[in-house]
C-alpha cells in the first residue's frame, strides 16, 4: 500500500525488518515508536513543520477531559464505518480521532502527518494503527485505491490526492470548524462549507451534512490548552475559566465516476 515518496520513484515500499525498501533502493527507517518518516527535505515548509509539541500536548490534555466526545461520537455516526473498512485520517495530528474510532470499531486505521512530533505522540498512544510522517499536501504515499474511508478533520485538503487514494465506491469526511467553534476566543468565523463543496465537486458529491457544537466550562489551564492548540486566538493569554463552544461542520461525500 505504501509508495516511496522520493520524487520520480513512487514505487512500492516492502517492509524488511525495521525499515522499508523500495525496489530502486530508497530506504527508510521505522522510529523506536514505530512510526514512518517518509517526508522528504524539499517536502518541509520550515524545520519543524507542522503542530509544536505544546500544541500537541495541550490538544491531547483536552482530548483527555473528554470535551471533544461528542464530537468524535458525531463523526463515528456520520462515517458509518465496520470493522472491514480500510481508513486513512489526512492530517491525523496525534491521532486522537483516528485512533479512538480504531479501538472502538476495529478498522484499518493509517494517519498521516507532516508534524513529525504529532505522529510520534499518535504512534505511542494508538500502537494498532499505522502512522505515517508525509506532506499530504503534495502526494499522499499510498497506491491508487487503497481505502474505503478517508477522513480529514479540520485539516488541509488535498482533492486530487483524496480521490486518487479512494476506492471508487468509498466515501470521504470532511470535518470543518463551523462558524461558532471557539468563538468566545477567536470571534465569530465564517461559514466555509459553500466553499469546501465547490472545492471538492470535481470528484465528490456531497450526501450528507451535519452541525455539531458542544460546550465546556474550562478552567484557566484548560483554556489555556485551547490557545495552544488554535491559530490567532483573540486574546493571547486566558485571564481565568470560561464556558468554550466546540463547533463542526461534518460534510460526506461519495466520489464521481473517474474521468476517462
Amino acid at each position: 500500500m505504501l509508495l516511496c515518496p522520493v520524487r520520480g520513484c513512487h514505487m512500492g515500499l516492502a517492509r524488511e525488518e525495521r525499515r522499508l525498501l523500495c525496489t530502486r533502493g530508497h530506504s527508510f527507517d521505522v522510529a523506536r515508536s514505530g512510526y514512518i518518516n517518509l517526508l522528504q527535505p524539499q517536502e518541509r515548509r520550515s524545520k519543524q513543520p507542522g503542530d509544536t509539541a505544546a500544541a500537541i500536548a495541550g490538544r491531547r490534555r483536552l482530548h483527555d477531559r473528554g470535551v471533544t466526545e461528542p464530537l468524535l461520537n458525531a463523526i463515528s455516526e456520520i462515517m458509518v464505518a465496520s470493522p472491514s473498512e480500510t481508513v486513512l485520517d489526512a492530517g491525523c495530528g496525534e491521532g486522537f480521532y483516528l485512533g479512538s474510532l480504531a479501538r472502538q470499531i476495529g478498522f484499518d486505521a493509517h494517519g498521516v502527518d507532516i508534524s513529525i512530533p504529532a505522529v510520534d505522540a499518535a504512534a505511542r498512544r494508538y500502537p494498532g494503527c499505522e502512522w505515517i510522517v508525509a506532506n499530504a499536501d503534495r502526494f499522499l504515499p499510498y497506491a491508487d485505491r487503497s481505502f474505503s474511508i478517508v477522513l480529514s478533520i479540520t485539516a488541509r485538503m488535498n482533492a486530487g490526492e483524496f480521490r486518487r487514494v479512494l476506492r471508487d465506491d468509498g466515501r470521504l469526511l470532511v470535518a470543518l470548524p463551523a462558524c461558532d467553534d471557539l468563538v468566545e476566543l477567536r470571534g465569530a468565523g465564517r461559514d466555509r462549507v459553500a466553499r469546501t463543496v465547490e472545492t471538492f465537486a470535481d470528484g465528490f458529491t456531497l450526501v450528507d451534512r451535519r452541525r455539531v457544537a458542544t460546550s465546556a466550562d474550562l478552567d484557566a489551564a484548560a483554556v489555556h490548552d485551547v490557545l495552544l492548540s488554535i491559530y490567532r486566538p483573540m486574546r493571547s493569554q486566558p485571564a481565568e475559566g470560561m464556558r468554550v463552544t466546540f463547533s463542526l461542520d461534518l460534510l460526506l461525500f461519495r466520489p464521481t465516476a473517474r474521468k476517462g
